[in-house]
């Protein structure tokens, strides 16, 4: 009988304590913040304010490398390049052409967006 209660209670401990940890963890995006003042009359007033922050892809800063696949949802401050003689870039074999991530320069075959040089810091 005591050995049945104590599988059941073990079972029972295994199934709710994920459960319990993830309501424990804050999400690291949220922020909670509580003001309590002391209102008019005597009165106690709380006033709270969740502030929710969203994962923003465009502010990481991707490092590119050649053989990647470029995916332009990732590059900060994306542009094509056409003025790439301005940059003292050189000219793009055919079917590719050089974008802007950053400052950094990216040539990216146009079909398959594979990255073909990335050359850092060269537009500023």
């Amino acid at each position: 009988m005591m050995k049945k209660f104590l599988m059941a209670l073990a079972a029972t401990t295994m199934i709710a304590s994920p459960m319990v940890t993830a309501q424990a963890q804050a999400a690291p995006h949220r922020e909670v913040h509580r003001v309590v003042k002391q209102g008019p009359h005597g009165r106690t007033v709380v006033r709270q304010k969740t502030v929710v922050r969203k994962n923003d892809y465009r502010n990481n800063n991707r490092h590119w490398a050649k053989g990647q696949r470029f995916d332009r949802r990732y590059a900060n401050n994306y542009r094509v390049v056409d003025n790439y003689r301005n940059y003292r870039l050189s000219t793009p074999p055919r079917g590719y052409h050089w974008v802007r991530s950053g400052n950094d320069a990216v040539l990216v075959a146009i079909t398959s967006g594979i990255i073909g040089a990335v050359i850092g810091g060269a537009l500023r």
